[in-house]
């Protein structure tokens, strides 16, 4: 491995001081090209206050030591254009983890966010105790071996999941639990691993894959709403994403909006969850079965009905089903109370619609923004922009990369 990521105690340790500024600054200068992208040296110089050539120096340390390679010429303002330096491909890994409530995605992603493996789904149920930790990391590590890749160059794995997540901490308050176990659920992985691990919720981790790679980036003040079985919200606010004291921030479905409303797995009646998710449209879908409506729903066998997903209901308004468009737009108006809501509390630049129910925008959308027009301050709701995500389904897997590359670079910051 590069001797930059090189970080055992007894290799830091033959390090003069000033050994370790630059092997610091070389650090903070490959975490950069990672989050900004391709640099010429006149950037790389102003961004950290050196001289061209310290900076030039680096940078062939650096392509020495296969991290950094020119990656053609940038604008030019005059006269020869810069040379670009940026990551090379493959240089490091990082495996990521999308634990959903019924299956599990994974996937092998390099520094350049290049897909490695493609993304493979296993049907996994997120278990309240440990129980399913032993297939995740049997299928995960099954991956690594098939994709060949060097595991010395595996910088760490990012585990994204539902539920109430502490990522210092390093446990999930929901799923995953192990109340008599002293080792932390990220303790416990990384011994599975031998590898960092970072866990995050997985809202935090869509809001973070905008932030760096979607309609986000470049933006201050930003909600990120994932919306499957559950509804989810990332914060971004003066351009941090925000957790709150435990890492808790952004429970958004588990506000209570309904009066004596249905009971929430989180305990309490009548949560935004309970209607306005994927499990609320399933529930009232199943209601509406239950009456006797005339909808294309009934026409499915008896064990499609049992176990009927928001899928399937989101077909049958494809196919022009009324009792199901009419579902729809009734989760869309109850989205849009709630986001109203959000509007007036944080007076973001930016909402954007993320998960699978947000893929069926044109059954949703109106009723959002009627609903938002409705409920909302116009002075506030005037000055939003309410957007869907451009990642699609691997917003979640990304952000779980962005999450390790992130946070694995800051501790190896503090150990040099």
């Amino acid at each position: 491995m590069s001797s930059l990521l090189a970080l055992e105690e007894a290799y830091l340790a033959r390090l003069n001081n000033v050994e370790r500024r630059q092997h610091m600054q070389k650090l903070k200068l490959v975490k950069h090209l990672y989050v900004k992208g391709a640099k010429t040296n006149a950037d790389i110089c102003n961004r950290f206050g050196i001289s061209s050539p310290t900076s030039i120096a680096m940078l062939n340390e650096l392509v020495a030591e296969g991290l950094v390679e020119k990656q053609g010429r940038g604008k030019s303002l005059g006269g020869r254009k810069p040379e670009l330096y940026g990551l090379c491909d493959g240089s490091l890994f990082v495996l990521s983890i999308h634990i959903e409530q019924l299956k599990t995605r994974v996937a092998i992603f390099d520094n350049n966010n290049h897909i490695i493996s493609g993304v493979h789904t296993f049907h996994i149920e997120a278990t309240k105790d440990r129980s399913a930790l032993t297939q995740i990391c049997g299928h995960a590590q099954a991956l690594l071996h098939a994709s060949g890749i060097e595991l010395k160059k595996l910088v760490g794995v990012g585990i994204s999941m539902p539920g109430l997540v502490a990522s210092k901490e390093g446990n999930n308050y929901t799923y995953l639990l192990a109340p008599n176990e002293p080792t932390s659920l990220q303790q416990t992985l990384e011994q599975q691993f031998g590898k960092p691990v970072f866990i995050q919720n997985d809202a935090k981790s869509a809001a973070l894959a905008e932030y760096r790679f979607g309609l986000a980036h470049g933006r201050r003040d930003v909600l990120v709403l994932s919306m499957d079985w559950g509804i989810g919200m990332g914060i971004i606010l003066d351009g941090k994403l925000r957790g709150g004291a435990s890492g808790f921030a952004g429970e958004f479905g588990h506000i209570p909006l309904v009066e004596g409303g249905a009971l929430c797995h989180c305990g309490k009646r009548g949560c935004l969850e309970t209607v306005a998710s994927g499990s609320a449209l399933v529930r009232l879908a199943k209601a509406g079965l239950e009456a006797g409506e005339n909808t294309l729903l009934s026409q499915l066998p008896a064990t499609e009905l049992a176990e009927l997903t928001p899928e399937r209901v989101y077909e049958a308004a494809h196919a022009g089903d009324q009792f199901a468009i009419h579902l729809l737009a009734e989760v869309g108006t109850n989205l849009g109370k709630g986001i109203a809501i959000l509007t007036q509390l944080f007076n973001p630049e930016l909402i954007i619609l993320g998960g699978e129910i947000a893929q069926v925008r044109q059954f949703i959308l109106p009723a959002i923004q009627q609903a938002i027009n409705t409920y909302c301050m116009a002075q506030l709701r005037e000055k939003t922009s309410l957007v869907v995500s451009e990642l699609g389904a691997n917003a979640v897997v990304l952000g779980s990369v962005a999450t390790v590359m992130e946070n694995i670079f800051e501790s190896y910051l503090e150990l040099a």
